[in-house]
């Protein structure tokens, strides 16, 4: 058998030019190739797949992107933050009599003399960063593949080559040009596209690769020939792809940083690759709690099974809330919820659940013991110190920046399965300006109704957590469903977030936690994500049963409402 003609994991282009010359060896004409894949998933998602190649990719992070080479195969897993539209692109184009393309690439192979046959394609940008609230266990990046083929002396020879291509030729697609335009025009032409609207090329000058925060690290992924529909704001996925990325910039011989300049004042769908890496994606898969799980046990969920691993894990919450067994009764429900299903505006299956009873002594203890419990359980998590000064000073809703075209993040764009835990008890009595009215009854309406109010002034965008998001976009609202749990610590039952239960919290005991092993604390994790995910249903027999207890309860208490009804579905 014969061997492949190029190396998947260092040379992915490769692997791309040897299916896009077979395929036009075959006969197929490179115009019918847009949006089309010639033969380059399937080789990889065999290379991944079928022959254990993903193990050996190594992933992206702020300590490997300095290992990596530039233009070898990565993943880079994170949620899409944002979506920044289209780009145009020579997709291919005829060097002499050979046809050759650009696809997976910002370079071009061969130069491109102003009588080349050109094709211009299109390709769709994201904005990915790091789950907000990911927690350690969580993030397979931290105990990474990092290849030992990633050497200074390749990566300087391959700084050498590149610095010999042609600058790259992407069309930046903010105005809904079409391939008619003039800036298309100009490409076919051999004709220069002005700057500011040009992706950045590689300039072989000084080195100064900038630094990243691991939390803050950002990764604008290309995605090619995927319907828009597989990819919606906020999912986490996992892109395998063609990693770009140059951090060679000029000195600054006139005093100013002419590569900051570029940021901040090109469009966002124009991010230099010396400040953000660029992935071309050629494989991405959505991810779930599940794939979170390192070692996730190999088992069915039969209920002999299900039934042992809920009795450890309600011990080890009923020891971690002070021996307050119906608290932990009431939290592990409160895990497992999930919105289930939407009728109108009632999301059928969450559960926000209100502990009460409070005071800065217990806090301090059990709160970073619920914290902590919390952390080791689900894969993300985040506190909130609900204070005034918060409240006043807080985004908690993302905005739409029009000047930069960037949808600036908020406190309450959280990825599917999140949790956020709010913590009123440090709230003392002070006076809440606008930015913290609206925020107070955000909130209010997110767990009253299960959405929120959008800002009236400048462009926002604002997150329903759990329920359904509204973004607005100054000119027009739009509405996105979420699905992140909300658990409220107060001294009293919370005014400002009316919960769908209240629990007083009655702790007996301070009992020492313990050590957890690792194959205890992942079989509570795959129980809790698995149990999420299984389909939701309700036989017949048991829905006459639901009927019928919520018919007796409404001639009891006639104030009973849709939300009480979703919580007997749920009971």
């Amino acid at each position: 058998m014969v061997g492949r003609q190029y190396d998947c994991l260092t040379n992915p282009l490769g692997a791309v030019r040897f299916t896009f010359d077979k395929a036009v060896a075959s006969g197929s004409d490179p115009a019918s190739f847009d949006r089309k894949d010639w033969g380059v998933g399937d080789v990889f998602r065999d290379f991944l797949f079928d022959n254990d190649g993903l193990a050996q990719v190594p992933i992206l992070t702020p300590s490997t992107l300095h290992v990596v080479q530039p233009n070898s195969l990565v993943r880079f897993r994170g949620m899409i933050q944002d979506m920044l539209g289209n780009e145009f692109y020579v997709g291919a184009y005829k060097n002499e009599e050979t046809w050759n393309t650009n696809k997976f690439s910002d370079v071009a192979q061969f130069p491109m003399g102003p009588s080349s046959d050109m094709r211009v394609w299109e390709r769709r940008l994201l904005y990915c960063v790091p789950v907000p609230g990911q927690n350690t266990w969580a993030d397979s990046a931290s105990d990474g593949v990092i290849n030992t083929y990633a050497t200074s002396a390749n990566r300087e020879k391959r700084q050498r080559e590149t610095c010999s291509v042609s600058d790259e030729m992407d069309i930046q697609d903010s105005s809904n040009e079409t391939p008619n335009s003039p800036r298309a025009k100009k490409m076919r032409e051999g004709e220069s596209v002005p700057q500011e609207n040009m992706t950045d090329a590689t300039d072989c000058s000084t080195s100064m690769a900038p630094e990243f925060d691991r939390n803050s690290f950002p990764c604008l992924v290309k995605i090619y020939d995927t319907p828009e529909s597989d990819l919606k704001l906020n999912d986490v996925f996992e892109f395998i792809g063609v990693l770009m990325f140059d951090t060679d910039v000029k000195d600054d011989k006139h005093g100013e940083n002419e590569m900051a300049n570029c940021f901040d004042e090109e469009e966002s769908v124009n991010l230099p690759s010396s400040k953000v890496p660029r992935l071309h994606c050629l494989v991405h898969r959505k991810l779930s709690v599940n794939d979170m799980i390192s070692i996730s046990p190999t088992m069915e969920p039969k209920p002999e099974l299900l039934r042992g691993i809920r009795d450890s894990l309600l011990r080890h919450l009923t020891v971690v809330l002070g021996d307050d067994e119906l608290a932990a009764h009431f939290m592990l429900l409160h895990l497992l919820s999930k919105v289930h299903v939407r009728v109108d505006s009632v999301a059928v299956g969450k559960l926000s659940f209100n502990l009460s009873g409070f005071d800065k002594s217990s806090i301090s203890v059990f709160g970073s013991r619920i914290n902590d419990a919390i952390k080791n359980l689900l894969p993300y998590s985040q506190r909130m110190p609900l204070t005034v000064d918060y409240l006043n000073t807080a985004s908690l809703a993302p905005v739409k920046d029009y000047q930069t075209n960037r949808l600036v993040s908020g406190v309450l764009q959280c990825a599917e399965g999140s949790h956020l835990t709010v913590d009123e008890t440090p709230l003392q009595s002070g006076t809440l300006n606008n930015n913290g009215v609206e925020n107070a009854r955000l909130l209010k309406d997110l767990m009253d109704f299960q959405k929120v109010p959008l800002k009236p002034n400048h462009a926002s965008l604002v997150l329903c957590l759990g329920k359904r998001v509204e973004y607005d976009f100054k000119y027009y609202k739009m509405k996105m469903d979420a699905d992140v749990q909300l658990l409220i610590l107060s001294e009293g039952k919370s005014n400002i977030l009316p919960a769908d239960i209240v629990l007083p919290f009655h702790p007996t005991a301070v009992g020492p936690l313990g050590n957890v092993d690792a194959e205890t604390l992942n079989a509570w994790r795959w129980y809790l994500a698995t149990l999420r995910s299984l389909t939701y249903s309700i036989g017949t027999e048991i829905q006459k049963v639901v009927e019928d207890d919520m018919v007796s309860a409404r001639k009891v208490d006639r104030s009973l409402g849709t939300e009480d009804f979703n919580r007997f579905i749920i009971g």
